[in-house]
């Protein structure tokens, strides 16, 4: 237990020395949470950073027995195709354009990147659906490797053939989302992502007067 307690101690120590009332008078209960942020069900799990070498970043669902630490963004109540599209070649050539950095690593937001990162604006039934599959069957790929870390799975060098294939096929099912016209490489991607952007926010934007414009003086040459 010293190593515990030595960590116990260091969560009362920061609490105090916090320029908040309230979390000064949290250092009296080190081994509890200051506020319970933790989802009631499982949950997908997005980490804040992530290696550049990586072609994906390692989404997970997690149980609600896991406690989600503050390097782990978190969606309550996220489904398959969610996971579909946050796992695909489209949000990360986002991720890429977007992302903050913490030395070269991605370091993921949920207001910059997350937030403004544009999903499929109508997708039929039948394009959900074949997300959905072609994301469980990253799942399933994953599960063909029980001893292997998230880590190790998505390591550029040691990424299983299995779930290298089942990511294209996300890849694919999740361009058809966008267009009928498949994407040839994330230039594309990132395009069409910035111009459906452009058009899901040009109604927030205020409306500019149409006053008339004033000639700008030009001053004579001396």
């Amino acid at each position: 237990m010293p190593e515990v307690m030595k960590r116990v101690d260091a969560v009362r120590q920061q609490r105090l020395a916090s320029s908040r009332e309230a979390t000064r008078g949290l250092a009296k209960v080190p081994t509890l949470f200051g506020e319970i942020r933790q989802p009631k069900r499982s949950y997908l799990a997005i980490p804040e950073v992530s290696s550049e070498r990586r072609l994906y970043i390692p989404v997970a669902f997690l149980s609600a027995e896991i406690i989600a630490s503050n390097k782990l963004y978190t969606i309550s109540q996220a489904d398959l195709f969610t996971f579909g599209i946050l796992s695909s070649a489209m949000h990360m050539a986002w991720v890429r354009q977007v992302s903050g950095r913490l030395e070269s690593r991605f370091q993921y937001s949920g207001k910059i990147v997350y937030n403004n990162f544009p999903f499929p604006e109508a997708p039929s039934e039948q394009q959900r659906a074949a997300v959905e599959a072609a994301a469980q069957a990253v799942l399933d790929a994953r599960k063909q490797f029980p001893d292997a870390t998230l880590a190790d799975l998505y390591d550029p060098l040691t990424m299983p053939p299995a779930l290298a294939k089942a990511h294209a096929a996300l890849d694919r099912a999740v361009d058809r989302c966008y267009r009928s016209q498949p994407f040839e490489n994330d230039r594309q991607r990132v395009e069409h992502l910035f111009s459906l952007y452009e058009k899901l926010t040009a109604p927030l934007l205020p409306a500019v007067p149409q006053g008339r414009r004033k000639r700008q003086r030009v001053s004579p040459a001396r």
